[in-house]
């Protein structure tokens, strides 16, 4: 039988909504099952999605520290155990499906990073056989990973994120449906910021009032921490946050925000006009918009990144633009991680394509701007996940007709 989801975020006794302890069980099971493929004994992780992911800690995030607060042991059986900063311990008491909870500081200070390795990890390790096994690490401090080798010198320090990309890439019914409410939130959030924007307004004002419907709906963050909107020649080339430019007449303006909830992201980007457009933005509109949606249909099982690609650039080059796209980024894997693997459209050295599954979920965002237009660039953003059939799109919100006309 199909579920049925409501999209009102909390739990009621009327409709079927999120099975979180599903969600966690399939999560630890998919994690410890790419660490046997990989041949990982343990891992020791300290990126936010990572902890989240294995863990369902929703922490406290200090700037510039996000990814040196909170840390979490997986070992190939057993519950995750939470290392928790000073300031998260006591509300893990009302998170019964973790094994062990232990209070760590900031992974800075050496001499504290040094007590934790001796009185904390080294004990936990040989609790679980792991002192000399191979430990995978996503990141860590200098001072942490010398003093690793210091105490604990017959482990070996392997590459641990590369098993949570695994048992990440492919999302459960339970991330969908979680993925889809944190769409809704990004689609009004979206909106909000196209409703806001207008001849005599700041940027920043309309990333405000955007930023006012995210909580409004319990988003817990936008999709990047600095808000994006970029008008005239602000998008020529895109200037990635939000600043105090007053939006004039005739300016495109883009809005790149997004929301994250219950630790999945949704990454939804419009491009909108001020006033009436001119022939060369409906053009460039146009160009994005065709090679969006030829990428797209190229989102089906069995096809790579690289179809994807090259579906996008076909699209542009229609338009006489090709040379105007951006070329070394054209969409991203999107989950627990704001941007995660697979990434469509990388130029750089070592970018391999990646073969598309069932089950996996992108951001797929063209851009095209052009060089000395006054202001001239268009991107769109949507997310796509890949089913056993057609693709499906799972933000909603309008594009710019005046741009389409």
């Amino acid at each position: 039988m199909a579920r049925t989801y409501g999209m009102g975020g909390s739990a009621v006794d009327w409709e079927q909504r999120y099975d979180f302890d599903r969600l966690r069980r399939e999560r630890v099971q998919r994690a410890q099952a790419a660490m046997v493929e990989a041949g990982v004994d343990g891992l020791l992780l300290w990126k936010m999605e990572n902890v989240r992911y294995l863990t369902s800690l929703r922490s406290q995030i200090i700037a510039g520290k996000a990814s040196i607060l909170n840390g979490v042991l997986l070992a190939q059986d057993g519950p995750p155990i939470l290392l928790a900063s000073g300031g998260e311990v006591d509300k893990a008491q009302f998170m019964p499906w973790l094994g062990a909870v232990h209070a760590v500081p900031i992974m800075e200070q050496r001499e504290l990073v040094e007590g934790f390795v001796r009185q904390i990890l080294a004990p936990l390790l040989r609790e679980h056989g792991i002192e000399r096994g191979r430990l995978g690490i996503d990141q860590a401090t200098i001072a942490l990973i010398e003093l690793l080798g210091e105490q604990l010198p017959e482990a070996r320090i392997v590459d641990g994120d590369r098993p949570m990309q695994e048992a990440r890439m492919i999302k459960t019914a339970e991330e969908i449906a979680l993925v889809e409410e944190a769409c809704a939130i990004g689609d009004s959030v979206t909106q909000r910021a196209l409703d806001e924007t207008r001849a005599g307004r700041r940027e920043c004002e309309v990333a405000g009032d955007a930023m006012q419907t995210l909580y409004y709906l319990g988003g817990e963050m936008p999709h990047v921490v600095t808000p994006f909107v970029a008008s005239g020649e602000h998008m020529a080339p895109p200037h990635r946050f939000a600043t105090d430019k007053i939006l004039r007449n005739k300016d495109l303006c883009f809005i790149d925000i997004g929301a994250m909830w219950n630790g999945y992201f949704a990454d939804i980007g419009r491009c909108t006009i001020v006033g009436r457009p001119t022939d060369r933005q409906r053009q460039v509109y146009q160009a994005v918009y065709t090679g969006l949606h030829a990428g797209i249909d190229q989102m089906r099982p069995g096809n790579t990144t690289e179809h994807v690609a090259d579906a996008v650039r076909r699209g542009v080059a229609a338009y006489g633009l090709e040379e105007h796209l951006f070329s070394l980024f054209i969409g991203h894997g999107i989950g627990a991680g704001a941007n995660e693997p697979p990434y469509i459209g990388e130029t750089l050295p070592g970018a391999r394509p990646a073969e598309l599954r069932p089950g996996m979920l992108f951001a797929i965002e063209p851009l095209v701007w052009v060089e000395d237009s006054g202001g001239v660039g268009v991107r769109i953003e949507d997310m796509v996940l890949v089913t056993e059939d057609a693709p499906r799109v799972l933000s909603r919100v309008e594009y710019e007709e005046a741009l389409l006309a």
